[in-house]
């Protein structure tokens, strides 16, 4: 069975793929400047034979790479960047390895690596039985903070893909058809006049002011979004110190709608706070939009797919050491959270999993036609061409994401399972894909059919924000 030949591969390189996770983890980089983890990625799809593309789409930690020749292209897609100020040791309460530091708080030094060994253990099965088609390794930067997946789409490199395959570290193990949110970042720069806050504080033109009185404004039009929408904001800047009337301040806004058409209203009225606030202050206001993002168009079909071979692989048994971990991790927040969670998500007989810290069984879809709260980048690939992003246990059932508990996971035994469970998973579900060209075809009428005529508006002159990537992570350094 051409399966088990990948997943032999994948099993006789474990712990050398264990270790490629765990060094990404240690890296632990910011968006748009994963260095020594996108090198890693790229360095070990060379040793195993992969035409390796380095730096597209005008990213330089970007990777394309493939192996084979002619079609179906089949893509794996992996991420690597982490997140600011979660940093976390491999342990199971909150102990910074870095104060103020990054940390893979959603998995993604696992969700790199998996699509990595899911491509090389599929490019050695294609080799040996003769499989006709090529295997391609996306290397995706920048997915939490700059949409890295954008450009790749926008510069036309996912145009020839028959299908994408993506792998999530996540607190269930299913193959998800829910949408998700669409979504708009913003920073709204505000410019005033310093003046002594004592001395002659009339004199003042006070840039915080402005940033706080939108934020107050548009936290009262929460009341009257709809229910699904998203507003969330840091300050990036608030001025130096108190006895000075800070001149410049800055907020950064993500806005969040199921559909763009939903999204657009509440957008312009943000907007139009921002403008009032400034009119408060009698400073200048500098609105930075950016484009944003697309839903979520599921795949039936590859759910199929993918779910049929979690089930093949099974799911992964843990050790002692394993629960016991987990469950010291589920002390960290109330229960209550993981009743909510499991209740928010409408998981089917929700019950039985309440005192449950790792999820291990593996759950058939029940959510078509609803809509995650959260974004991703994986959307507008999933306009271009047939895309699933699965998930396996990882984080602690419960647990939030983005948070030192995920770190934690990450980086220890529970997250390596994950890693060994999804690449199997997804080895599998590309080698259907190669071998059953009928449904490849399906999913194409499926993507067709979800679709309903709309089109990506894709703009191949949009260019990712490199120098302020930089800026930030050197500002997330100190």
């Amino acid at each position: 069975m051409v399966k088990e030949i990948s997943w032999k591969w994948i099993e006789d390189n474990r712990d050398q793929l264990i270790s490629i996770s765990d060094k990404i983890w240690g890296f632990a980089e910011y968006g748009l400047c994963e260095d020594k983890s996108s090198a890693l990625l790229a360095e070990t799809l060379k040793k195993h034979g992969f035409k390796v593309q380095h730096g597209v789409a005008g990213m330089p930690t970007a990777i394309l790479a493939e192996k084979g020749k002619g079609k179906p292209i089949i893509a794996t897609m992996g991420e690597y960047d982490a997140l600011p100020k979660i940093s976390n040791n491999p342990v199971p309460r909150k102990d910074p390895m870095v104060a103020g530091g990054m940390g893979h708080g959603c998995g993604h030094n696992i969700h790199g690596t998996t699509a990595l060994a899911a491509a090389i253990a599929v490019g050695y099965a294609m080799e040996q039985e003769g499989i006709e088609g090529t295997i391609r390794f996306y290397g995706t930067p920048a997915e939490e903070n700059y949409s890295g997946k954008r450009y790749f789409v926008h510069k036309g490199l996912f145009d020839d893909v028959d299908a994408a395959l993506s792998h999530h570290p996540s607190s269930m193990n299913i193959a998800s058809l829910k949408s998700s949110n669409t979504i708009s970042g913003a920073r709204f720069h505000y410019h005033g006049q310093s003046s002594h806050a004592a001395g002659n504080p009339e004199a003042g033109r006070s840039a915080l002011d402005a940033v706080e009185l939108m934020n107050v404004g548009v936290n009262y039009l929460r009341e009257h979004i709809i229910p699904e929408a998203r507003i969330h904001y840091v300050i990036e800047s608030g001025g130096g110190q108190p006895n000075v009337v800070p001149d410049y301040a800055n907020s950064w806004y993500y806005i969040r709608a199921p559909e763009r058409d939903m999204l657009e209203p509440i957008k312009q009225r943000v907007m139009k706070i921002a403008e009032g606030a400034a009119l408060m202050t009698d400073t200048k206001l500098v609105a930075e939009m950016s484009a944003g993002g697309v839903h979520k168009i599921p795949s039936k079909v590859l759910s199929e797919i993918v779910t049929s071979n979690m089930r093949k692989v099974g799911a992964p048994v843990y050790t002692k050491d394993e629960l016991e971990f987990a469950a010291e991790i589920a002390t960290s927040f109330p229960k209550e959270n993981r009743i909510s969670s499991l209740r928010k998500n409408k998981v089917p007989n929700w019950q039985k999993y309440v005192d449950e810290d790792i999820i291990t069984d593996i759950l058939d879809p029940w959510d078509d036609g609803t809509h995650s709260a959260g974004s991703t980048d994986v959307s507008d690939v999933s306009w271009i061409t047939p895309t699933m992003e699965f998930g396996t246990a990882c984080n602690v059932n419960g647990a939030p994401g983005h948070s030192w508990q995920f770190v934690a996971c990450s980086g220890t035994g529970i997250g390596h399972k994950s890693l060994i469970f999804a690449a199997k998973t997804m080895a599998g579900a590309a080698l259907d894909l190669f071998t059953n060209p009928d449904r490849v075809v399906e999913a194409k009428k499926e993507l067709e059919t979800r679709l309903m005529g709309r089109e990506y508006d894709k703009d191949p002159s949009v260019e990712p924000p490199l120098e302020k990537a930089r800026e930030m992570a050197k500002s997330l350094q100190g």
